[in-house]
């Protein structure tokens, strides 16, 4: 007994000590490609080799000189914003209308907002350029705008309606007994408590935005179009350090991002709703 009691103890610290060797090189794994990109950024050679020959911000400065990367930087982040904001009224007034209904039409329109999600982004955009084209919209930001708020409504209504499902009907029972109107319902009650989800789903569908190079490639012009798709063009007629400094610039606004997050709900309540 004793020495199968031992076997066993042997046998549970080595499976411990084999899981964390595991998760130790599955972060390194993640974590090191971003460490190199970071450090390639200040790079003052035109090579993307490590270890560096010194520190400078010369690709830095080769951002602002190069102006493309400027214009289409503020082009995204105007178009993840605005996509954003339209893609909670549209998600956020559905999300209400099917998430206590259990029939067939709320589960269709459940299915076809959250629909985009698994169709690939390259099929989206070809097919929203046919269409779009089909009813006079050419390749402008409208269009840019649109695709991109076709991609963000599953977000935004994936976390909103699964936070107005975990809230209590009683709610809205005590509020109407004390004599609020449905309107009022909403806004002192309903919106409070769906607030983290629809935040959290804003906050997934700006990120997305900003990333997405299957949309956006067919619908940008000359003077209007997203930083991935310049970033794109960049790498085809030059591969230096400025791709790893638009690259940490990228990475910066999202850790911005998720701050803020920190800062007004905390990620833990967003992820455990």
């Amino acid at each position: 007994m004793m020495r199968a009691g031992t076997f066993d103890r042997m046998a549970a610290r080595a499976g411990a000590g084999s899981l964390a060797v595991f998760t130790a090189l599955f972060f390194i794994a993640l974590i090191a490609p971003i460490v190199v990109v970071v450090l390639v950024s200040f790079s003052p050679d035109e090579s993307l080799a490590v270890p560096l020959g010194g520190l400078s911000l010369r690709w830095y400065h080769r951002l602002w000189e190069y102006r493309p990367f400027v214009d289409s930087l503020l082009t995204s982040l105007y178009l993840a914003l605005s996509s954003s904001f339209i893609a909670i009224l549209i998600a956020v007034p559905a999300a209400l209308g099917v998430g206590r209904s259990s029939g067939r039409v709320a589960t269709a329109l459940t299915t076809f907002l959250l629909a985009p999600i698994a169709i690939p982004a390259l099929v989206i955009g070809l097919s929203l350029l046919y269409f779009l084209s089909n009813i006079g919209i050419g390749v402008s930001f409208l269009a840019l705008l649109i695709a991109h708020t076709v991609v963000s409504v599953p977000y935004v209504m994936r976390t909103t309606l699964a936070t107005y499902k975990n809230t209590h009907a009683s709610y809205l029972e005590a509020a109407s007994v004390l004599g609020a109107d449905r309107w009022q319902a909403f806004r002192h009650v309903t919106l409070p408590l769906i607030a983290p989800g629809i935040f959290a789903g804003a906050l997934f569908s700006i990120l997305v935005s900003l990333d997405n190079l299957g949309v956006s490639y067919f619908f940008g012009t000359a003077n209007v179009t997203t930083l991935p798709v310049v970033m794109l063009s960049y790498l085809q007629n030059q591969f230096d350090p400025a791709i790893a400094a638009i690259s940490t610039v990228q990475m910066a606004i999202t850790i911005v991002l998720l701050l803020i997050v920190e800062k007004t709900y905390g990620l833990r309540a967003l992820t455990t709703q």
